[in-house]
């Protein structure tokens, strides 16, 4: 009786329960602020949300302020189309470089924008430069000619042209560097030749910079960009330290109630290039407004998942059930469920939190299984499609020879390298990731992670791992083996713990270390573990650099990345890494054949000749235009007899002519334009074994000397 009157009840109360649902569901929405109060919020059709303004008054400082007239920011050369408040970024149009010639190469138009965006930076993940042109060059230079940020070659061949592509014939693209704000676009043709066979449909080269997938090269641009610009997207932020700094200061702290603080990093992620703001979780709006941040009604749209009554709270929501139910009343979660008057209530909520943590624990197994087997079935299918299968049958006819290849199994790299973070990333390049990780027994390891592979070329991979894996050779990094149960193929080598060539002379925590004696016991090094490869295996290594030589700590050179690079797809990427990162490395021959071999090797090794003995990058901003990359700088101050003005001071200091002039005569040999003429690495070897001994014998007689006239002396007094 009891049971049947209160249902009853419960029916009669039902409508007045809804009604009140609904009328919580309709309340209307506060509209958000985006500007300040009397403010102007719309340029033409653009949004401008404070900090930025268009009056005085309404934007935080003259750094914000937009033109109404010319839609430029902070009277920079940026025309605005659009502000976004949530990722700090601007989108909108910079001016564009180019340079024309006629018949003869003389210069007819010429365009180099210098562009200061004040506080603001180019994107450097959202932006590429772009260089369209036939056998053209453009850079991003710095102001006051003190260097270079980055460079962009196309190369010749525009009988080859297609529509579409930009991977260096007639167009090319390549990454922009960080903090980007004050610059000029430089473009002109590469070679300056009087006939470079396309005169007649390509008289200009043209740079600029452009949103990633907003620019598709055809061909008729050569003749058309003049009269065109493209979107590029800017980053900004507000204040010049850090969000823990800037909160220090309340007067001055640009991100107000409901809101969060997020520090902008600059490339080094040494120093703040100042802070942005979002509002908090569950609120919407202008963070950098008093109030701005309004919290978000989830009950009045779908964005809840409550199954009867919502509840609004701040920054947040509630569910609830009708009367005669319980439950947190949500979709994903326990839902409501029928009261049952009769029973017992403990014993009703021991019996549902047994059931449900019952039921929690089987369906967590149940997860955990099908997700455990879901990746070992993916583990298993990555090994056979990256050739587990041809490794384990080559290692299984050795006997596993010590000295071969080590299959690593996935699980055992991910705790390696605290499954991969990026705490542990020792090195990024063109071809992927390399990580610092520990094995279970204390191993020290580098882990390269490829960004991908040619999967046309697996079977020579796993020959070309096997053949470098057997190699043991002092001055070579030694490849310990691989994992081939991720997407793309994960290759273990030795670590090595003293850096690069590069850090050692051009960063200058390391530049008192490099004496002359060093250098040359580096370069000899590096030309031992070439030549032992060319020779043994008849693998060219293709990118020879000072960033891919390594030192221990007692500066024993060991070359790194044998050959693994021509297993990377050619792709966009890899064309934009080859222009913009080793240009200056690069066999000349190549732009013509295409094609890489020992003597390429040579010549590379013959650029880091060069920078070892004068301690310049490939590029150097006290060059002149015509004298851009280092070997023609370094050849053209040898033929005018200037050695001695381009060499690095600890060389000048701690070298005798004789042999300073030999180890410039050998690099000189080694960047010869055709590679017929260059020496190979058995006789750069020698070379230098020679340059060395002989060194050393004068140095030791020098110090007898020095020996000698200390003990006279003695005697005297």
């Amino acid at each position: 009786m009891e049971k049947s009157e209160g249902i009853a009840f419960l029916k009669l109360l039902r409508p007045f329960i809804i009604l009140i649902v609904i009328l919580s569901r309709t309340k209307a929405a506060s509209e958000v602020a985006l500007s300040l109060p009397g403010c102007p919020v719309k340029c033409g059709n653009i949004t401008i949300p404070y900090p930025f303004g268009t009056i005085e008054g309404c934007y935080m400082n003259i750094e914000y302020q937009v033109n109404c007239e010319t839609l430029s920011v902070s009277n920079t050369k940026f025309k605005l189309l659009s502000i976004s408040l949530a990722d700090g970024y601007m989108r909108g149009m910079l001016p564009m470089g180019y340079r024309c010639y006629n018949k003869t190469h003389a210069i007819t138009r010429v365009s180099e924008p210098r562009i200061k965006l004040s506080r603001f930076q180019v994107s450097s993940t959202l932006n590429l430069l772009t260089a369209v042109g036939c056998d053209s060059r453009v850079n991003i230079k710095t102001l006051k000619g003190e260097g270079y940020y980055t460079g962009c070659l196309s190369m010749t061949g525009c009988d080859k042209l297609t529509n579409g592509s930009c991977l260096g014939l007639g167009c090319s693209q390549v990454p922009l560097p960080y903090n980007l704000t004050r610059f000029r676009i430089h473009a002109q043709s590469n070679t300056r030749r009087e006939n470079v066979g396309s005169w007649s449909f390509n008289n200009c080269t043209f740079g600029f910079i452009v949103e990633k997938g907003n620019y598709t090269f055809h061909k008729t641009d050569f003749d058309s960009l003049q009269n065109r610009s493209f979107p590029v997207v800017l980053e900004w932020s507000v204040g010049n330290v850090s969000c823990e700094e800037a909160q220090k200061n309340i007067s001055s702290y640009g991100c107000k109630e409901n809101s969060v603080c997020v520090d902008t990093l600059t490339e080094s992620n040494r120093s703040y290039n100042g802070y942005r703001c979002q509002c908090a979780q569950g609120y919407e709006g202008n963070p950098y407004l008093p109030n701005g941040c309004q919290d978000i009604n989830e009950c009045e749209g779908r964005e809840h998942d409550c199954i009867y009554g919502c509840g609004n709270t701040n920054g947040s929501y509630s569910c609830s059930c009708p009367l005669g139910q319980h439950g947190d009343g949500r979709k994903g979660g326990d839902g409501c469920s029928n009261n049952n008057l009769q029973a017992d209530g403990n014993s009703v909520y021991w019996g549902v939190s047994m059931g449900t943590a019952a039921s929690l624990v089987f369906t967590f197994i149940i997860y955990w299984g099908l997700k455990q087997r879901k990746i070992m079935k993916s583990r298993e299918i990555f090994f056979k499609k990256n050739g587990g299968l041809i490794l384990q049958k080559v290692l299984f006819e050795s006997k596993q020879s010590s000295h071969m290849a080590k299959i690593f199994a996935a699980r055992d790299l991910e705790k390696a390298t605290s499954n991969f973070h990026k705490n542990n990333v020792v090195g990024q390049g063109s071809y992927g990731t390399v990580y610092k990780g520990t094995l279970a027994d204390k191993t020290m390891v580098a882990i390269k992670k490829a960004k991908s592979i040619d999967e046309n070329q697996i079977e020579q991979f796993i020959n070309e791992v096997i053949i470098l894996s057997e190699i043991s050779h002092p001055n070579v990094v030694k490849l310990l083996g691989c994992c081939l149960e991720t997407q793309t193929p994960l290759l273990v080598y030795e670590f090595v713990t003293n850096k690069t060539i590069f850090h050692h002379l051009h960063e200058q925590d390391y530049l008192s270390s490099m004496s002359f004696e060093r250098r040359l016991n580096i370069a000899t090094h590096t030309a031992e573990a070439l030549a032992h490869i060319h020779s043994t295996t008849q693998i060219v290594h293709r990118d020879i650099k000072s960033l891919n030589i390594l030192l221990t700590d007692d500066y024993t050179a060991k070359v790194s990345d044998f050959g693994i690079s021509r297993f990377i797809p050619v792709d966009e990427t890899h064309l934009q890494t080859l222009v913009h990162g080793t240009l200056g490395y690069i066999d000349p021959e190549y732009f013509r054949s295409g094609i890489l071999t020992e003597k390429s090797d040579v010549y590379s090794f013959g650029m880091v000749l060069v920078e070892l003995i004068t301690g310049r990058k490939v590029f150097s901003h006290d060059r002149t235009e015509s004298d851009l990359g280092l070997a023609t700088y370094f050849i053209s101050s040898l033929e005018r007899g200037h050695l001695l003005q381009i060499l690095d001071d600890k060389v000048k200091k701690d070298g005798l002519n004789e042999h300073i002039r030999c180890f410039a005569r050998l690099a000189k040999d080694c960047v010869e334009l055709e590679g017929r003429k260059r020496p190979n690495m058995v006789e750069v070897k020698e070379e230098l074994h020679e340059l060395k001994q002989s060194f050393l014998k004068s140095s030791i007689i020098s110090k007898k000397i020095i020996s000698i006239e200390l003990d006279d002396l003695l005697l005297f007094d």
